[in-house]
């Protein structure tokens, strides 16, 4: 799978390891930063993902900021995207069977790696649902 990843200056650590494990499991990675700890802007780093998926040039995106909230919402801007800040696994699992979320975000201040690492396994292993959830997604991108 082809993943964007992005994260502002308060998520370069947390980037770096989750950009490890995504290798390891033998995804694709597209990092879009920041590379280093310097003040910088989340929403111009959410859109920059954004877009891509959006575009379909990636499969899905990885988001982090300090809490995963704002780096969401700047995603979130843009048509087609379906972003979700999340800190644990269940929310990740049914925000991707029942929202079709297409990029997840977490902050790194506020879980660590291993809560990372289960967060990305429940949602990367999720399958969307059809049916209902397929309308509803379809209503979200209608807006």
């Amino acid at each position: 799978m082809k993943i964007v990843i992005a994260n502002d200056h308060a998520a370069v650590d947390l980037k770096m390891e989750v950009k490890t494990y995504l290798e390891d499991l033998g995804h694709e990675i597209v990092d879009v930063g920041a590379m280093e700890k310097k003040s910088c802007h989340y929403p111009e780093f959410g859109a920059r993902a954004g877009r891509m998926v959006a575009a379909g040039e990636v499969d899905c995106g990885v988001l982090m900021c300090g809490t995963g909230a704002g780096i969401a919402m700047a995603a979130n801007k843009i048509r087609g995207v379906r972003a979700v800040a999340c800190s644990e696994p269940v929310t990740a699992r049914l925000a991707k069977e029942h929202n079709h979320a297409n990029i997840i975000a977490f902050g790194e201040r506020i879980i660590g790696v291993e809560m990372a690492k289960a967060i990305l396994d429940a949602w990367l292993n999720a399958e969307c649902l059809e049916g209902r959830h397929q309308l509803r997604a379809d209503m979200l991108d209608a807006l």
